[in-house]
């Protein structure tokens, strides 16, 4: 469903992905992970149409998303859910008004979206009492909660997850690790996750190590702890010695 052909992105005179290739697995879950400022978060932006590459291929579905003008890229939108990292919510509207937000805006009655929603509700384990609340009444696992109900508002077939559990405790993080493995087996999702939790992986099909803007690493999740990969194997460990250049420690 999504292949990426030497994807090279440059901001100035700055290469952030420099010949990223990449087929993601149609229906199931796709870590990808790195350190901080790797460029991760970029990358999902190309994936979904968001930030156009400086050179290379995106293909969902066969398409190239790269040569499609902002009204065709509507059309792929349609398919995809994007999930941020801090839900962004607004502030202003209750969460009725927040998962229901594109429908309302294209003129579809509160009354029909309200079924639409209370259905996406259920599926993120929320009550119908969180209908009318706004964000500040929320906790930060609902709010995420909310966010994903947004995100399958319009059925997506793909759902991008940009760092899902950033700012969460450790007992909320796995509630939402679980709901999210949830949500890709009953909606048989193929979803792309960006991470550096390496608590995910045992929750996805797959795992793929970004650094220094090339893949240097992809295969099944269940084998990253045995892989003979000296990048995988330094990054998951932590340990600072090894491939990934690491900051000199300071001497206290």
């Amino acid at each position: 469903m999504i292949e990426l052909i030497n994807v090279r992105k440059r901001f100035n005179r700055r290469w952030i992905t420099k010949g990223v290739t990449l087929s993601i697995p149609t229906g199931k879950t796709t870590v990808i992970i790195g350190r901080s400022g790797e460029g991760k978060s970029v990358l999902l932006k190309q994936i979904i149409g968001l930030i156009k590459p400086t050179s290379g291929q995106v293909l969902i579905d066969g398409t190239d998303i790269t040569m499609l003008s902002s009204s065709e890229l509507n059309h792929v939108f349609q398919k995809i859910g994007y999930v941020f990292q801090f839900a962004a919510l607004l502030d202003s509207l209750n969460v009725f008004q927040n998962i229901g937000i594109t429908l309302l805006e294209k003129g579809m009655p509160a009354h029909k979206v309200l079924p639409i929603v209370k259905e996406k509700l259920a599926l993120v384990n929320l009550p119908e009492d969180t209908l009318y609340k706004f964000p500040a009444e929320l906790s930060g696992g609902m709010k995420k909660r909310v966010g994903f109900a947004r995100t399958l508002v319009h059925n997506p077939e793909i759902i991008l997850y940009d760092e899902p559990t950033t700012g969460l405790d450790p007992i909320t993080t796995r509630i939402v690790h679980e709901l999210m493995e949830n949500m890709q087996k009953t909606l048989h999702l193929t979803s792309i996750v960006v991470s550096h939790d390496v608590e995910t992986f045992k929750y996805a099909d797959y795992v793929a190590l970004l650094h220094e803007g090339e893949i240097k690493f992809f295969g099944p999740a269940s084998t990253i702890w045995d892989a003979d990969n000296p990048y995988l194997y330094q990054f998951i460990r932590g340990l600072p010695n090894g491939p990934i250049k690491t900051e000199t420690p300071l001497n206290l």
